[in-house]
């Protein structure tokens, strides 16, 4: 089942961080467009990217993430998940001004800038490839102890130590005990 989930988790993953990338590509490009024409067209391009796509995904990565952790609770122990976490949350809030921004912007309440858009760019494209960092290398994974030998009973007084010591015992109560006019010996 957890395969099937993380098959969901990444493809979310992708509409969501791919959009997020086209968006603000193509932000910066209508940020520059002379034509009226042409940033009508751009901009309902941004909203059908950032609605159709983007948005969904991160709602399926999200949800199917949430899903993961309840299969493995004890990965909220590990230090990398945390940081990837706080690393998602900083990219919910990136999609959002992504997405205020936009709508800002095709309202004519604001003016972008390409600089602005690229900055987003960037920054976005660093948050994803330090998530991805710290899900394939896990730099901050807890150790775990490595099991150590098993614990041998104490011998008693008067029984020799060491690793023959249960044999050597046996061997002394079987010696003891006469199984059907015969010694029992191991």
């Amino acid at each position: 089942m957890i395969a099937w989930i993380l098959v969901f988790h990444l493809t979310g993953l992708v509409f969501w961080l791919g959009s997020l990338l086209v968006v603000t590509h193509v932000l910066a490009i209508h940020s520059e467009e002379p034509s009226t024409e042409a940033r009508a067209t751009l901009g309902r391009l941004e909203m059908k990217l950032l609605k159709g796509l983007a948005h969904p995904g991160a709602a399926v990565m999200v949800i199917s993430g949430i899903i993961m952790i309840g299969e493995n609770p004890h990965y909220l122990r590990e230090h990398w998940l945390q940081a990837k976490l706080l690393l998602v949350a900083l990219l919910v809030i990136l999609d959002l001004r992504v997405y205020f921004r936009t709508a800002a912007f095709l309202a004519g309440r604001a003016e972008l800038r390409r600089r602005e858009c690229m900055a987003l760019h960037g920054v976005i494209s660093l948050v994803f490839f330090a998530i991805l960092i710290l899900v394939l290398l896990k730099p901050f994974a807890l150790r775990v102890r490595q099991a150590s030998a098993p614990v041998r009973p104490r011998p008693q007084a008067g029984l020799p130590a060491g690793p023959l010591a249960n044999r050597t015992a046996m061997a002394r109560l079987s010696d003891k005990r006469i199984v059907s006019g015969r010694t029992n010996k191991l």
